[in-house]
């Protein structure tokens, strides 16, 4: 019985992340495919496979596009001085504008991966990235932001750290990210 639950497990063990990211991907195009295809072509007597998601990639790669150029920036900035003093609207708005820009973009946050050392439990290290190197605005002179992101969740830690307690890795930063992420277990090429 023991075997037969080994085997099971390590079973389990490629089969489970297998079937959770076809399933999420499958989901995420579905759901493309049928927004896309009730709010344009609803009026097609027939269902166009795959169309949807093709219109759906099309629109925002062209909106994004518009958004980039010159013409359209009084009228981004205008949309967002709205956003930003909307009550309740604006703590969401710009907190998903600041992760999306944290990962994507010319904004990017994670781009200087390092280790800190903490004194107490003695020896130990995190690794994060370097959100923010001066914190003078808070009064703090030698202290940098660093974000530790935590394994297997969409969450992290926020840490004010000494400067001299911070070492930079020197690796791809998205690797890196892979890597704390997945709690050490995805390699990262040095």
């Amino acid at each position: 019985m023991k075997t037969i639950l080994n085997y099971f497990f390590r079973g389990m063990l490629i089969i489970l992340p297998l079937f959770v990211t076809g399933y999420v991907v499958y989901a995420t195009l579905i759901w493309m495919n049928d927004l896309f295809n009730n709010l344009l072509f609803s009026w097609f007597e027939y269902e166009v496979p795959g169309l949807g998601i093709v219109t759906g990639f099309l629109l925002i790669t062209v909106f994004g596009f518009i958004m980039t150029q010159t013409f359209t920036r009084p009228v981004v900035y205008l949309f967002e001085k709205l956003i930003t003093k909307t009550p309740l609207v604006n703590i969401v708005y710009s907190s998903l504008k600041d992760l999306t820009e944290a990962f994507v973009g010319d904004k990017k946050k994670f781009k200087k991966p390092v280790y800190v050392e903490f004194s107490e439990p003695a020896g130990m290290k995190r690794f994060g990235y370097i959100t923010e190197e001066s914190l003078k605005h808070f009064g703090l002179n030698d202290e940098v932001a660093v974000y530790c992101p935590h394994s297997y969740n969409f969450s992290g830690n926020l840490y004010i750290v000494p400067k001299d307690k911070v070492t930079p890795i020197k690796t791809d930063s998205t690797d890196f990210m892979r890597f704390v992420v997945s709690g050490g277990v995805t390699k990262i090429h040095v």
